[in-house]
């Protein structure tokens, strides 16, 4: 195998083989020209084959009949995102959210009766939180479960039509049991936001007494998922039902649990949850990465007008425009790529664990799984359109696969958490590590807890931030016009821009009273969102870092040394106006920067097939006639 494709495959190296290899099979093949219902039914056959593979049991429990394997479980969800993306998001509304709600919300009891159930595929399910008119509020859902100590049962009701359950995959067709977020009522009182699992349908497919099921019918993209709304009048479950890991509540209808806060007990639960961002942030990668590769193997074959006094016409591929439109892009994918892998390796190490949880680690990874799902789908999204673009009007035919692969991922900016509510979210917790807990949201506390935290900002030392201290401290400190490609002056400019922004935000929120609170946050949003931008930012260019550093071939580790200068050199000219502004460039090396971009793109051009190839996208996915041999 090449040695590039070894460095992107790291340490599930093994898994990605044999998942590549497995996905290549005609089963799995795309579903251009399909109709919704065809469709539908060709990605629930195939998510029978995947079960039949044993492969969902990756992340399940031993104890369960699992593998106990986290981080393999997240890749695999990432690899699915090479093919067709209604298969990724059918097998992760299945096994990660579904199945992950009942393993990490539930108990024994729970585990025992379902999950073997759930992995095999003979319980479809659905993972039921967001209302038509509560999104990313998942705090204030409005969906009851109303406890009945006469019965021992739950009540589920929706009171009206903004509280039903929408956009729910799996409830349109297959799904017969529901994971379903309510607020929980007991005893008069209300206790938040809590898990219960309500049939929706009987074996038959009849919808369930009291269960309301509609169809949301076709989508801009991902029409092989059945996403349909759920509406509860009065649906009767029994006390067991509730996923009483952090809440029980007993048969008389005392609420008990081991976190006594309420808006706490609310943070933790989805925490628990945050392997789906994670996810979903791998597959709009493998989109990502397959969109560049078609789009560079046409650049390559693609000719477009005469250089004068030559027969042939150019490879579009060698104009400087188009390689501006890929390659910068490319690079970033690539950095995306290691920084995903940081992740995963981080959320295995954390939820395999059999000790105690580490909580200021445990909100570390929230706030980066928020932050890479954000940049990353976003990422996909100016990609993915650039690739077809750089494709021209050949681009645009469904058989040349980018116009799928632009309508499947375009969601992918707003489910798992709308990316801007993901990046405030960033913003607000970047240092919730220095601080046990904050449970109440409301501007004031915000503000006040983001202006402390932010004014004694500690930078968490992760093994690539090591590397990066390393040689910075080694770095010669240099001002000289090749400082644009010295590593320390890159990642020093990083890391300084993020000061500077979380230091802005700081004095800004300091000035919050209860009574301004509200509209001084509302007005530092865009501060906010650019905290969150440029944490992130250095993150990934961090881990981009060490990855270079560990790579042990010599030649290789050449090639992404030049692709990460031109990763951090596009990020840097994206930003040269803030740069310009505060003073950290000059407006001649301003002017560098751009020629460095050109300079490196003109050095990366032969590499390009080279890099695009090392993805190692199963040549299944890549059939488009516009770069068929």
């Amino acid at each position: 195998m090449d040695s590039l494709t070894d460095v992107l495959d790291g340490r599930w190296a093994s898994l990605r083989r044999d998942i590549r290899a497995q996905v290549a099979d005609e089963k799995f093949r795309d579903p251009v020209g399909l109709g919704v219902e065809e469709h539908r039914a060709q990605v629930l056959e195939q998510l029978h084959e995947l079960a039949a593979t044993g492969r969902p049991r990756l992340g399940f429990p031993e104890a369960s009949g699992g593998n106990g394997d986290i981080g393999g479980s997240i890749i695999s969800f990432e690899l699915l995102g090479l093919g067709d993306l209604s298969l990724m998001v059918k097998a992760g509304v299945q096994w990660g959210l579904f199945g992950g709600a009942v393993e990490l919300l539930g108990t024994r009891e729970h585990h025992e009766r379902y999950l073997r159930a759930i992995m095999d595929l003979e319980l479809p399910g659905c993972f039921a939180m967001t209302e038509s008119g509560h999104g990313s509020d998942v705090q204030h859902l409005r969906t009851t479960a109303t406890y009945d100590p006469a019965t021992r049962e739950f009540v589920v009701s929706t009171p009206d039509v903004a509280a039903r359950k929408d956009y729910i995959g799996n409830a349109a067709r297959d799904g017969r049991l529901a994971v379903v977020f309510a607020q929980l009522v007991t005893a008069g009182e209300r206790r938040g936001v809590h898990a219960f699992l309500v049939p929706i349908r009987d074996e038959s497919g009849a919808p369930m007494p009291g269960v309301r099921i509609e169809d949301c019918g076709p989508k801009a993209g991902l029409n092989g998922v059945d996403n349909g709304r759920l509406r509860f009048d009065e649906v009767r479950i029994p006390r067991t039902a509730l996923l009483n890991r952090y809440g029980d509540v007993a048969e008389d209808g005392t609420y008990a649990s081991p976190i006594e806060s309420d808006g706490r007990r609310f943070f933790t639960m989805l925490g628990t949850l945050v392997r789906g961002r994670v996810s979903v942030a791998g597959s709009a990668g493998s989109a990502t990465k397959r969109a560049l590769t078609i789009a560079v193997r046409y650049g390559e074959r693609r000719r477009q007008f005469h250089r004068p006094g030559e027969r042939d016409e150019v490879v579009v591929l060698d104009y400087l425009a188009h390689q501006r439109k890929l390659l910068p892009a490319l690079a970033t994918t690539y950095a995306l790529h290691f920084a995903q892998e940081e992740l995963v390796a981080t959320l295995d190490e954390l939820q395999s664990g059999t000790g105690e949880v580490d909580e200021v680690r445990q909100r570390e990874l929230e706030s980066r799984a928020a932050g890479l799902k954000a940049v990353t789908t976003w990422h996909a999204t100016s990609t993915i359109q650039a690739a077809r673009e750089a494709c021209g009007g050949a681009g645009y035919l469904a058989e040349n696969i980018l116009p799928g692969l632009k309508a499947d991922t375009d969601v992918f900016t707003t489910f798992e958490g709308d990316n801007t509510v993901l990046m405030q979210l960033v913003a607000k917790g970047l240092l919730t590590s220095y601080k046990d807990h904050f449970e109440d949201l409301s501007p004031l506390a915000t503000a006040r807890f983001v202006a402390e935290q932010f004014m004694g900002a500690v930078i968490e030392r992760t093994a690539a931030r090591k590397v990066v201290e390393r040689i910075i401290d080694a770095g010669p400190g240099r001002d000289d016009d090749d400082a644009l490609f010295d590593r320390a002056w890159q990642c020093k400019l990083f890391e300084d821009r993020e000061e500077h922004v979380l230091d802005g935000v700081a004095r800004r929120l300091r000035q919050a009273t209860p009574e301004n609170a509200f509209d001084l946050f509302n007005a530092s949003q865009d501060h906010v969102l650019r905290a969150g931008r440029v944490h992130v930012d250095r993150l990934v260019l961090e881990a981009f870092v060490a990855a270079v550093d560990r790579c042990e071939d010599g030649e290789t580790k050449d090639l992404l040394n030049r692709l990460c200068d031109l990763y951090a050199l596009a990020n840097i000219e994206a930003d040269r106006a803030w740069f310009l502004e505060h003073g950290r460039l000059t407006s001649a090396r301003s002017k560098a920067v751009v020629a460095a971009v050109n300079e490196l793109c003109a050095e990366l051009r032969p590499h390009a097939r080279k890099l695009v190839d090392a993805f190692a996208v199963p040549e299944q996915f890549l059939a488009a006639p516009i770069i068929a041999d």
